[in-house]
């Protein structure tokens, strides 16, 4: 009975080109021993299964090739190719760091290094794993690995260079592997098959491509544990089987129920999907992997991101054309949320039950078969006054363009305003609604969606009339009594509001009222100016609404000579306590105190 040999190391790559995915280092290799400008050391760094030692060992065999060929590959004929392919080399010298991470270990390295190679050019040691050795071995290979010997050459290979101290990176020439993509390792995958004689489906292999990230050695591994299970056929039914994949047609049919907004049969999707062993962590990651894949799927410029086979991709471009851009955006958005909050959930169905609803909850459709909108309520505040013959809207300022009306921003008065209602019209502006004194008449309208125009002074009495109230100045004479009660009143209500400091300072004087209806208030100094300014606007529209009086405009007055003379430090106090009271320098003195 002939011995098995597992696919990884049966097709382990014996020259550059056989190398998958790893292009730009076989090419900088392969130039280097063209022109013979091969370093000291090398270190080959990146994730497993890439070929780091696969790449160390050709390189170590090319190097002491006798008949390299035109494209720098070795012969694998000469007496140096063969004993490297028997294991019977001793120009070649591989060391597992793991398990040798001794300073002994790297001495015992380190006298090898003396001795010259009986057969070709040079003696390569490949040490692996490389990271596990300790800082004294590291210490003790420094030396050697800066200045070896000129037919010695050093292969450093790590999974986790950060581990590597700096000392030992900058002696070495750095190599970083990259992970093999999904599309060339189901091409090899399929090459492999095709010399074992084992059919095959694409879909099948690229699976296997996708669960293995990115290192051949594991999707080789579980090739062999398919063609175990199902025999020489190697199927996409077998491969989500063994392997334990939930199938993509679920998310493809989950997909379909949430656009649908049928909740009932994504949970019981779901249910069955849970029936079949599998965790809701698992199944909530790869839906939100679902719709990464469908949001690329959208354009043609980002399908080449999709890992996939063709009619898998196919699959996932049809569906994208169903779904919107915002869905797909706040769908991985809630799974991503959902996935955070899986391992602190005490209910952890029910976690991912909500994330389904809320999935079906954002393509529920209205009666009319379009999307729901938020839409905002007419504000009543704000009036809209329309004619039956007009089709343009026009911002409410134009129809009162024959008015006149200060610029000063004055506060509604809706005891005397009444709004028209406007059903489904919502009418946005930056000026507040002014109080009313003028009564005008306007056409009723008869649409249910009305229009703003502007207010004709023509008027139709045939036609049923409604009275809408225009906005115009108001200008009540009013007494000093009732400035002073209206300035307590907002100085009170600064207080309650917890602005004990800006209540002080309108307290501290009183206004006074002058020509024209102009109000002047004094004040200290900058400091009572800017506290006031800060509640001015509302002062002065206070002032204006209680005593019915739009022209109102307030002046703030600084008393520099106050302001000189008044003190405000500790020092300008004592100072001014000594002038009035001599006796408090005397007894300052005699204490022999300090200010």
């Amino acid at each position: 009975m002939e011995k098995y040999i597992v696919s990884a190391r049966k097709y382990r790559p014996i020259t550059f080109s056989s190398v998958v995915g790893q292009n730009h280092i076989t090419t900088t290799l392969k130039n280097a021993i063209k022109s013979n400008h091969l370093a000291q050391a090398f270190l080959f760094c990146g994730p497993r299964g890439v070929g780091k030692t696969t790449c160390a060992r050709i390189l170590a065999k090319t190097i002491n090739c006798f008949n390299v060929d035109e494209n720098i590959e070795p012969c694998n004929k000469c007496e140096s190719c063969v004993s490297f392919i028997e294991g019977r080399s001793l120009n070649i010298s591989e060391l597992d760091a793991a398990s040798n991470n001794s300073v002994d270990d790297i001495r015992a390295l380190v006298d090898q290094v003396r001795f010259v190679p009986q057969i070709g050019k040079y003696k390569v040691f490949i040490i692996d794993e490389v990271h596990m050795l300790s800082n004294s071995a590291f210490n003790a290979f420094l030396k050697t690995l800066e200045e070896p010997p000129p037919h010695a050459i050093f292969i450093l290979a790590t999974t986790e260079k950060h581990k590597i101290i700096p000392t030992i990176l900058s002696r070495c020439q750095i190599f970083d592997f990259n992970r093999i993509r999904v599309e060339d390792m189901a091409n090899h995958l399929a090459e492999i098959a095709q010399k074992e004689n084992i059919t095959y489906e694409n879909d099948g292999l690229h699976i296997i491509a996708q669960k293995a990230d990115g290192a051949l050695r594991d999707a080789l591994s579980m090739f062999d544990q398919i063609v175990t299970f199902a025999g020489n056929h190697v199927s996409y039914k077998a491969v989500i089987e063994n392997l334990n994949i939930l199938d993509y047609d679920y998310y493809f049919k989950l997909t379909d129920d949430i656009l649908q907004g049928n909740i009932s049969a994504s949970l019981i999707l779901y249910n069955d999907i849970l029936g079949h062993g599998f965790e809701g962590n698992f199944f909530i990651n790869g839906l939100a992997f679902h719709l990464r894949n469908l949001l690329v799927s959208r354009d043609t410029a980002t399908l080449q991101l999709l890992e996939t086979s063709p009619n898998i991709k196919e699959r996932y471009k049809n569906q994208a054309q169903l779904c919107s851009l915002t869905f797909l955006i706040k769908g991985i958005d809630i799974c991503t949320k959902t996935e955070a909050a899986y391992k602190n959930s005490v209910n952890q169905r029910l976690l991912v039950e909500l994330a389904i609803m809320q999935l079906c909850a954002l393509q529920v459709p209205t009666p009319d078969g379009e999307k729901k909108k938020v839409e905002l309520e007419p504000n009543p505040q704000y009036k809209t006054v329309a004619n039956n013959t007009s089709t343009a809207a026009e911002p409410i300022n134009n129809t009162l363009q024959n008015t006149n009306i200060a610029a000063s921003g004055n506060m509604p008065n809706t005891a005397h305003s009444k709004p028209l209602e406007t059903p489904n019209t919502h009418v946005e502006t930056n000026q507040q609604p002014l109080p009313v004194t003028k009564e005008v008449i306007v056409n009723k309208v008869a649409s249910s969606k009305p229009t703003l125009a502007s207010i004709k002074r023509k008027i139709n009495k045939e036609d049923t009339e409604e009275k809408v109230t225009v906005l115009q100045e108001r200008n009540h004479p009013f007494t000093e009594e009732q400035l002073q009660q209206s300035w307590d009143s907002f100085a009170l209500n600064m207080k309650n509001k917890g602005k004990s400091s800006l209540s002080h300072t309108l307290s501290c004087n009183k206004p006074q009222l002058i020509d024209n209806n102009i109000i002047t208030y004094t004040i200290f100094n900058s400091v009572q100016e800017n506290d006031l300014n800060t509640v001015l606007g509302e002062l002065k529209m206070t002032l204006q609404n209680d005593l019915q009086n739009d022209t109102i405009q307030i002046k703030l007055i600084i008393n520099k000579e106050d302001t000189e003379k008044k003190p405000y430090t500790n020092r300008e106090k004592y100072i001014r306590m000594a002038q009035i009271n001599p006796q408090i320098e005397n007894l300052r003195k005699k204490l022999d105190l300090d200010v």
